[in-house]
């Protein structure tokens, strides 16, 4: 196909969906719909508008890669380690009883077990793309369940390797060594791939890409943007893995360095622009016929993926310890098949595991929990505060780390910590030399109250939106309430709470956004400190303290 067939190709996708998608934010839906809508009204099952749709298709593939970049330079290595536990063990577990449930389901309906498993590792995988979309539309990737999904994504995305090397040597009939073998080398792999990008962007880019260079060529840092991501998702497919992976370690390689938030700027309309087009090319392999003469098998599968996935997601976060509200809220999220299993189902169509009618109904089935997953993010916060609040947890959430005991039942004029991350230990660290014995945090992680204790404070382990948890922080006889967690709806719920307990106490909460700033302050707080505004005033002290420095050496030359 020549260059201007694959741009109109394009142009048609990009203008139906331009059309659709604003139709469903005109209705309070979700711009993806209208985009899996477009690519379906146009695909060659439906109204065949397009001449070809393998470019499409292969293009959209980089949007997928270019999201998980720019998620990859908002999640350092610090941070990714700090979610750890969830994300390597929650993950992986995750992955592998969906597999085995499924599989399992499958071989008592009759299907072959090679079948079986490859249904298996299809529907273990959820969507990055759609999930990561509408955690950062809805500002809720920095909530406890936003950070629980992503680490489990993340996993499920490396876990896409070995899925697809079990598929294709089940499809070649190939022994459990050569199975063995292959994850060896997909494992060598992932450390040349890693080890390289190591070397090119913290060695070589700030030997090449210098602060005097970078600002007096300011069109190197786009090219940076765009030649990264791209350049590393290449390379992880010469490697034969997933494009995508290659281009989040890029992502977390380069988000420790100077360049992150000028690359992360530059690289947002590629990233639009492609993850369009993604959504759409998921569309065009729909087929209607096929769902028509099939709905009551495709509602019953539909439904068993979604309701199964929330179970067992749910069920793993909550092994680790976790409360059931976050718990919760992380499996619905996740409750969906993701893009990267249509990778493992065009491989196990090519090998015969599969036929075509069971590949049609994997992809409907795909489209379909896609399709509802706008609904299950935006359901997720509600059916976790509902569930967490008629629940009981457990005992801890009266007990400090490690069972030692909490707070006595005399605390008056104390100051209450609600987060004891960056922003938490900083306030504890300002007020423990005038206040020290009379600081109570309170936090979900045991780790992070763990640290509490470290400081000499005392720290419960608990969720603060709960009407009990503060009743054992006596916050109605507290001095104050500090509450420096980043997400806003949490932080809202939280202020109702307190201060439906404590008219009199005095509420002082952060702000990541100036948009959220008015919610806090509706809600009931007493002071909210705006990070934008405070930055903004940061800023203009320096400017001031620079020009003052200024004018006073040009007065001192004269």
């Amino acid at each position: 196909m020549d260059l201007w067939a694959a741009l109109l190709n394009i142009l048609i996708l990009l203008a139906a969906a331009i059309v659709l998608g604003a139709l469903c934010e005109r209705f309070r839906l979700s711009p993806l719909l209208g985009y899996l809508l477009a690519g379906a009204l146009l695909g060659p099952n439906a109204f065949d508008l397009l001449p070809s749709h393998e470019t499409v298709t292969a293009i959209a593939e980089l949007g997928v890669a270019l999201l998980l970049f720019t998620i990859g330079l908002e999640f350092s290595w610090r941070r990714l380690r700090a979610i750890g536990p969830v994300a390597l063990g929650g993950g992986t577990l995750q992955v592998v009883l969906t597999a085995a449930i499924t599989a399992g389901i499958c071989l008592v309906v009759g299907l072959r077990p090679r079948t079986s498993v490859a249904f298996g590792a299809v529907i273990a995988l959820s969507s990055t793309a759609a999930v990561l979309q509408l955690l950062a539309t809805r500002a809720e990737i920095d909530t406890v369940h936003g950070r629980y999904a992503v680490g489990i994504l993340l996993l499920q995305d490396i876990a896409v390797v070995p899925l697809v090397l079990l598929i294709a040597v089940l499809s070649s009939g190939g022994s459990i060594a050569e199975v063995g073998w292959g994850l060896t080398r997909a494992a060598g792999a992932a450390a040349i791939l890693v080890g390289a990008l190591h070397l090119l962007l913290n060695h070589a880019l700030p030997v090449l890409l210098g602060a005097r260079i970078a600002e007096r060529y300011g069109d190197l840092p786009i090219l940076l943007a765009v030649v990264t991501p791209l350049g590393a998702a290449w390379m992880s497919h010469q490697l034969g893995f997933s494009p995508a992976l290659g281009a989040f370690a890029a992502g977390l390689l380069l988000a420790e360095s100077p360049f992150s938030t000028q690359i992360r700027s530059d690289i947002i309309p590629f990233r639009t622009l492609f993850v369009t087009l993604f959504f759409c090319s998921i569309g065009l392999l729909s087929n209607p016929a096929w769902v028509a003469e099939h709905w009551l098998l495709l509602a019953g599968v539909v439904a068993a993926i979604v309701i199964g996935k929330a179970v067992v997601t749910t069920g793993v976060v909550r092994l680790f310890g976790r409360p059931i509200g976050p718990s919760l809220a992380t499996g619905i999220v996740l409750a969906q098949v993701g893009e990267f299993s249509l990778v493992i189902a065009v491989v196990a169509r090519q090998g015969g595991l599969i036929g075509l009618g069971e590949f049609d109904l994997i992809v409907a089935a795909m489209i379909a929990t896609l399709f509802f997953t706008p609904f299950l993010v935006g359901l997720a916060p509600q059916m976790a505060r509902v569930v967490g609040g008629r629940l009981s947890l457990s005992s801890s959430m009266a007990e400090g780390p490690n069972g030692r005991p909490g707070v006595p039942e005399t605390f008056r004029d104390h100051i209450v910590i609600v987060g004891f991350g960056p922003a938490g230990q900083r306030v504890a660290e300002l007020m423990m030399a005038e206040r020290g014995p009379d600081i109570l945090v309170v936090e979900l992680a045991n780790r992070t109250a763990e640290l509490a204790q470290g400081y000499g404070l005392r720290a419960l382990i608990g969720d603060a939106t709960r009407e009990e948890v503060l009743t054992r922080l006596h916050v109605g006889t507290a001095a104050v309430v500090v509450i420096t967690i980043p997400d806003p709806s949490t932080a809202r719920r939280i202020i109702q709470q307190v201060r439906a307990l404590a008219p009199d106490t005095q509420i002082i909460v952060r702000s990541r956004y100036h948009i959220h700033r008015w919610q806090l302050e509706m809600a009931g707080a007493d002071a909210v400190v705006d990070e934008e505004q405070e930055v903004g005033i940061q800023i203009a002290r320096e400017v001031r303290h620079r020009l003052a420095d200024r004018t006073g050496q040009s007065s001192r030359a004269d």
